[in-house]
């Protein structure tokens, strides 16, 4: 069996059960924090610190893979989701906000080790499959868009009667089964590609960092994962301040995930077919759609839509931006290279977390979108740059 058909599927399985805990945390952390925090703008704090732990985590994660093999150091992370479960279901039961937090770290740390699940993938397939693979991994989202925020609603009151305890106890079990799925990983304990004869030599990170196709797969990676994180986390908060139902919510949040994964069905397909950056440009200007819709109402519906539109923005521009840092390394390069890129990138979606809920609370829902409309300008005036200068 080859290294795509045994380890890609089960990268995707992994992925799948990662982001269903991610969208039922998406789903309820906001909540939760107005809930039990006595300051109301801490609201998405918990958040925040999950993609702060990604951030801090994603270095470290590609030192300790590079040393330990990415296999064991997958498994070693499953036991920081465990104990954030554990922890965040303590927290709630005994109205404990700051202890709440540190479980959402303790999640982000595992999901600083699971954000390389895509990048396994597309390391040990053929050059030609690595956008293909990412696909693939990526669409375990589209499990995950059905079975988080179910999850989030069917166990909404299902421990002591506690909003969401029985909620973050569930996602215990989720961290388990992706340790189950990882032992079945068939990988190397340092992944090598194929490489070319005569490689270059190890080149400095600045170098490498300094290519074009690197600064357009950052900035659409950055600031495209940024504008979903900054609307997606103020939405459940908008929603409720509009008197919508925890339901309606759920909804809302479902098909935005879907929108993020589904559309991997055919993403590498559509870069191969019309090229890279025509998928970029796209992913931003349904990204300024979304802007526009949130802008015209408040209504369920145009919530739906908005975030249907921002979930498709996210997925062409994130495996648009992944692909192309995967065309700026060489296999020597790999940890360091990709290291970056995600320190980066979960910084500015940390940053986003934290500034959404506080103009969300201070500042009201129009403000939110007007606030990343300067993402979408920048995002969309370097595609342009890169047609120029590249294609």
């Amino acid at each position: 069996m080859n290294a795509f058909k045994r380890n890609v599927p089960l990268l995707a399985v992994s992925q799948a059960l990662m982001m269903s805990s991610m969208s039922l945390i998406i789903t309820t952390v906001a909540l939760v924090g107005s809930n039990i925090a006595t300051d109301k703008s801490l609201a998405t704090l918990p958040l925040a610190v999950l993609f702060i732990a990604v951030m801090l985590t994603s270095i470290p994660a590609a030192m300790l893979m590079k040393r330990i093999g990415r296999k064991k150091a997958f498994m070693l992370a499953t036991m920081f989701g465990v104990t954030g479960g554990a922890l965040a279901t303590y927290s709630i039961i005994n109205n404990l906000f700051w202890l709440f937090v540190v479980s959402t770290a303790l999640v982000g740390i595992f999901n600083g080790f699971g954000n390389y699940f895509r990048f396994t993938a597309a390391d040990v397939v053929e050059s030609e499959q690595k956008s293909k693979a990412i696909s693939y991994v990526l669409l375990g989202g589209v499990a995950a868009a059905i079975i988080g925020p179910n999850l989030a609603n069917l166990t909404h009151d299902s421990l002591a009667n506690i909003a969401f305890a029985g909620s973050y106890a569930s996602i215990i079990i989720l961290y388990i089964l992706i340790f189950i799925t990882l032992s079945f990983l068939k990988l190397p304990n340092t992944i090598v590609t194929i490489k070319e004869e005569n490689e270059p030599e190890v080149r400095p990170l600045s170098v490498i960092a300094r290519q074009p196709k690197f600064i357009i797969g950052l900035i659409c990676g950055m600031f495209g994962y940024g504008v979903m994180s900054f609307v997606m986390t103020a939405t459940p908060l908008a929603m409720h301040h509009n008197a919508h139902s925890f339901g309606d919510t759920s909804f809302v949040i479902q098909w935005h995930t879907l929108g993020m994964f589904a559309p991997s069905f055919f993403t590498g397909h559509l870069i191969r077919r019309f090229g890279i950056y025509n998928i970029l440009l796209i992913g931003t200007l349904l990204g300024a759609g979304c802007v526009a819709i949130n802008l015209l109402g408040t209504s369920v519906t145009h919530y739906w839509t908005a975030l249907v539109f921002l979930g498709i923005s996210w997925n062409f521009l994130f495996i648009g931006g992944t692909t192309l840092i995967t065309e700026t390394y060489h296999s020597s390069e790999r940890s360091k290279t990709q290291a970056l890129n995600d320190f980066v990138v979960f910084s500015t979606v940390a940053l986003s977390s934290l500034s959404a809920g506080a103009l969300q609370h201070r500042f009201g829902w129009e403000i939110v979108n007007i606030g990343v409309t300067p993402l979408l300008v920048i995002i969309f005036l370097s595609i342009i740059w890169a047609k120029i200068k590249i294609e």
